[in-house]
């Protein structure tokens, strides 16, 4: 029997997690460490899956299939497309900056006793997360993949409401409140999200007497499998509900911002850069793949969503006074973009929003990190408490700026190949869709580069007269986050060949093809 990969790349992290969590509590530096090693151990194992996989072989690749629970028709089942691969590397790839951005954000302001453990629940949760995540990219078989992706709310529930920001401006007291109805507003969201969805997982065993993916896709295709109309449409709604509450889409966003905006910046980046994304993946391998027919019937609808996502987030982010909740609106806009480039139905639009899942992760992480280290110098979320900050930490003004522009999709940087695709699938097929999304660009560059009016330049506050720069383990999460940035901004090739034969099987399952252009080539 071949080694296990798939399997070993989530249990790692899920190891590592319980190992940490059993650090004793006096060894606090050593539970950090152990978790950061475990976490640049699984990016080892996920570079290994990129490496085995081949972009033009067999659509899922590196399968693994164990008889799991045989009564419900259950199994381990696990696979890769291309599509999951750059998920899982990017998840892989962020959890050890998360680790070392986050290296004191749990540190106890007093030890009451020695049992308390706050440092190594920290590192343990954040890894469980990745095991979970990473899982949730690889499982073909439907019910598997909603027990993780139902899994993976508790121990995000515990990072929101248990180790929360410590710069508010409301007292410990408030912060403690306001972390608890972002961590419960979370969870409550996410499960009713997830409870509809399992009504919809029941269905679909009813329906097609399966739980594999690749099988009913298969049966589906050769017509020994058919579904009603109706039944179809219904079990999509209840898939498609779940996914765009974790994604999110509006109007089942509304806790974004409270999570991002009390959480600690590390974990921030865990919510939108990476367990997020779980949510557009979803759609993407279930919601097209399964229901091709109903994806189609709703396609009008969702795009007009993610219309309103876009420009309603954009034009949030334009006037929060929180640096944290403007990211957060920032990135409700640019999910909007994504679940755009999925549901137009073009081998751009969806190749764009593969695209544009993996750049804003990384364009996120670097700006909401940056962000964070601001704020822990200053004490404050509040956009008006800064000025001038370039006069006097230059590294970090730079920086800054570089996720910001990223954040814009400014050329040359990643996010602009994603976006730009996105766009091409748009008004290759609906141009007044396409129209409408170039607004969010417009409001994207208004709200980033105000940001850094106010807070980076200007005369330099008394407050902020002896403010740090960029320390040396602060540089290590970001400089590598803006190097990528730049990378895939001027040679995205290897992710687009990476994806792009994942994307053409997903257009065949929903029997599109690209429009052909209206104006002929010259010859």
């Amino acid at each position: 029997m071949s080694f296990p990969l798939l399997t070993a790349t989530a249990v790692l992290p899920a190891l590592g997690a319980v190992a940490t969590a059993a650090v004793p509590a006096a060894r606090r530096t050593a539970a950090k460490w152990l978790a950061l090693l475990v976490s640049l151990a699984t990016l080892v194992l996920a570079v290994v899956v990129a490496v085995r996989f081949e972009p033009g072989g067999a659509r899922y690749q590196l399968t693994e299939t164990y008889e799991w629970i045989p009564a419900f028709g259950v199994r381990w089942e696990l696979g890769v497309d291309g599509i999951g691969v750059a998920l899982m590397l990017l998840t892989a790839l962020l959890i050890p900056f998360i680790v070392l951005a986050g290296w004191h954000d749990a540190d106890p302001l007093e030890t009451r006793s020695k049992r308390w453990r706050p440092t190594q629940g920290f590192f343990a949760l954040i890894l469980m997360v990745e095991a979970m995540v990473i899982l949730s990219f690889e499982a073909t078989d439907v019910f598997l993949f909603y027990i993780f992706f139902e899994a993976m709310l508790i121990p995000m529930y515990f990072l929101i409401g248990g180790f929360g920001d410590r710069a508010h401006q409301g007292g410990e007291e408030a912060a403690a409140t306001q972390r608890s109805y972002a961590a419960v507003k979370f969870l409550l969201y996410n499960l009713a999200g997830g409870l509809i969805m399992l009504a919809a997982v029941i269905g679909l065993y009813v329906a097609a007497g399966s739980f594999s993916l690749p099988d009913i896709v298969a049966a589906r295709a050769s017509g020994e499998l058919e579904m009603g109309a109706n039944t179809e449409r219904l079990l999509f709604l209840g898939f498609f509900f779940a996914f765009a509450v974790k994604a999110p889409l509006w109007p089942l966003h509304t806790w974004l911002p409270n999570a991002m905006g009390e959480a600690t910046a590390p974990v921030a980046v865990l919510i939108t850069a990476v367990v997020d994304k779980v949510g557009t993946f979803a759609m993407l391998r279930f919601c097209l793949g399964l229901f091709p027919e109903a994806s189609k019937w709703a396609t009008p609808v969702v795009l007009v969503l993610a219309l309103i996502s876009i420009v309603y987030g954009a034009l949030l982010a334009v006037g929060q006074r929180d640096i944290k909740r403007l990211v957060a609106y920032a990135s409700i806009s640019h999910f909007g973009f994504i679940i755009l480039g999925i549901f137009v139905m073009t081998s751009q639009g969806q190749s764009g929003a593969t695209l544009y899942m993996v750049n804003h992760g990384i364009s996120t992480a670097a700006l909401m990190l940056v962000a964070g280290f601001l704020i822990s110098r200053r004490g404050s979320r509040l956009i008006a408490d800064y000025g001038g900050v370039q006069k006097v930490a230059p590294v970090l003004a730079g920086t800054f700026l570089i996720g910001g522009l990223a954040t814009l999709s400014l050329p040359g940087l990643a996010p602009f190949v994603s976006e730009f695709l996105v766009l091409v699938g748009a008004f290759a097929r609906y141009p007044v869709v396409g129209i409408i999304a170039t607004f969010g660009i417009v409001l994207a560059a208004l709200y980033t580069l105000v940001l850094y009016q106010r807070t980076m330049t200007g005369p330099v506050k008394p407050e902020l007269v002896k403010l740090p720069d960029l320390r040396v383990r602060e540089l290590a999460v970001v400089a590598p986050l803006i190097a990528l940035l730049i990378f895939l901004g001027v040679y995205p090739k290897p992710l687009t060949d990476l994806v792009n034969p994942a994307v053409r099987h997903t257009m065949s399952d929903v029997q599109e093809h690209d429009p052909e252009p209206e104006v002929e080539a010259a010859k």
